[in-house]
């Protein structure tokens, strides 16, 4: 993932062949997940092989829906605090990103919470996170 959220444009993602069809989605502000093709289990961070069964897997379209799992507000780190989270989706698989557009003094475990899409430099796609509901 680029670096933590800060106004303004993130570090442009590095695309490539296994993950071309996550940042295609991304650019039409959707959240795609990996699903395995023999389990049907979702998995995060996407790969090839499906980490329950070693069966291969396809993109699917999230919900976009969770509930931060765990944060941590970081205010020392540079001119802007930022709030780096484990969200949960309604899938059920967890995810490392960054809690957005809100007070971080109100965030909390078991919020609800969206997915938000945010830009990147040069055009490139931008970059998933998440935002209370």
């Amino acid at each position: 993932m680029p670096t933590p959220y800060i106004d303004g444009p993130l570090t442009a993602p590095t695309v490539n062949p296994e993950n071309t069809a996550f940042w295609e989605a991304a650019n039409a502000h959707k959240l795609m997940l990996r699903f395995c093709t023999r389990c049907d289990k979702p998995h995060w961070y996407p790969r090839a092989l499906c980490p329950f069964c070693m069966s291969e897997t396809t993109w699917r379209e999230a919900s976009g829906r969770g509930h931060v799992y765990s944060f941590s507000v970081t205010r020392r780190a540079g001119p802007q605090a930022f709030c780096i989270a484990y969200v949960t989706l309604e899938e059920g698989t967890t995810m490392m990103t960054n809690i957005v557009d809100c007070d971080l003094d109100e965030v909390h475990i078991g919020q609800a919470v969206q997915v938000v899409f945010k830009p990147t430099e040069e055009g490139a796609p931008p970059v998933p996170m998440f935002r209370p509901i």
